[in-house]
């Protein structure tokens, strides 16, 4: 069976919803959001609107539409009609886990299930970099049977809703990681894995990390040659071959460290190292520590990403 990359990514991950919200949006508005790091998602329940972002086109999001931003920076979200210019509104709460957005008086135009999501992973930072910028999710029959599931249950006062609602997020969010599209045409490794040469290159680093990869063997799994891969590899996933390949071997190796079943040797044969000297300097030059310093601190209860 062949090797899955985004999937090994969404499993390292652990993605979980750590808070959601239903907001009500009605008339003009305009929400913006600076949220550094703060990974981002929203489930488009009923109506429209668009996100806007610096130095990428707009997009519009609809109805069963879902949006991830695992690593969001400056954005806003705005009515299809807000004006040019205006001063950005903050959402009033009107109840539990329910707020609103926009002029007092006018029909509600848009509802959206809104929230801020975590990822259990030491290494997220690390992962999230092959990640797009923003994953939108559209037209997918699970997306919608979940974002049906999502609006009845927060329309309810159910016993258990918001245990309920926290399960239902975290089977959207990894939903979303498996079939989201990248609308915006951002660089990612979803973008790899749906050309239809990078994708065979992406899944023989993912199948076989421990291999000597050279970009010119990398070429040759994508059946092109060496300039001309290496090119599209850096426009479309967004970090240059060897890069990617780094990234992915120190994610594997700090896992292979922190489950301690591994002798240091073994560990680095595991990622493509031939001694544990050699995989000592990448990981330490990588990371900014040893591994056995990772070892000690993950041990301690700290936190190395």
């Amino acid at each position: 069976m062949p090797i899955d990359p985004l999937a090994e990514i969404v499993t390292l991950l652990q993605p979980s919803a750590s808070y959601s919200k239903l907001v009500e949006y009605a008339g003009r508005w305009r929400i913006r959001r600076d949220i550094e790091g703060k990974p981002v998602f929203f489930a488009v329940l009923e109506g429209a609107c668009r996100v806007v972002s610096s130095g990428r086109p707009p997009i519009i999001v609809r109805q069963g539409d879902f949006v991830l931003s695992p690593s969001t920076n400056d954005h806003a979200v705005e009515s299809i009609d807000a004006p040019a210019y205006g001063t950005a509104m903050v959402p009033t709460e009107i109840g539990a886990g329910r707020f609103r957005v926009g002029p007092p008086g006018e029909p509600v135009n848009l509802r959206m299930q809104v929230g801020f999501c975590s990822f259990a992973s030491p290494d997220a930072a690390l992962l999230v970099s092959l990640l797009p910028a923003m994953i939108v999710a559209s037209g997918e029959p699970r997306l919608a049977l979940l974002l049906q599931l999502v609006g009845d249950e927060t329309r309810h006062a159910r016993p258990g809703r918001e245990l309920v609602l926290e399960r239902l997020l975290e089977v959207l969010l990894i939903e979303a990681l498996r079939c989201g599209a990248d609308v915006s045409s951002m660089p990612g490794v979803s973008r790899g894995l749906a050309d239809g040469r990078l994708v065979f290159a992406l899944r023989a680093m993912h199948a076989r990390p421990a291999h000597r990869w050279t970009v010119v063997d990398l070429a040759a799994e994508a059946a092109m040659s060496r300039s001309a891969f290496f090119a599209r590899f850096n426009r479309i996933v967004g970090l240059p071959p060897m890069e990617y390949l780094l990234a992915w071997r120190m994610a594997l190796a700090k896992r292979l460290l922190r489950s301690r079943e591994m002798a240091m040797e073994h560990v680095a044969a595991q990622v493509g190292y031939g001694s544990a000297s050699t995989f000592s300097t990448a990981f330490a030059r990588h990371v900014g520590v040893s591994p056995m310093r990772y070892v000690r601190t993950v041990g301690e209860g700290g936190s190395l990403s």
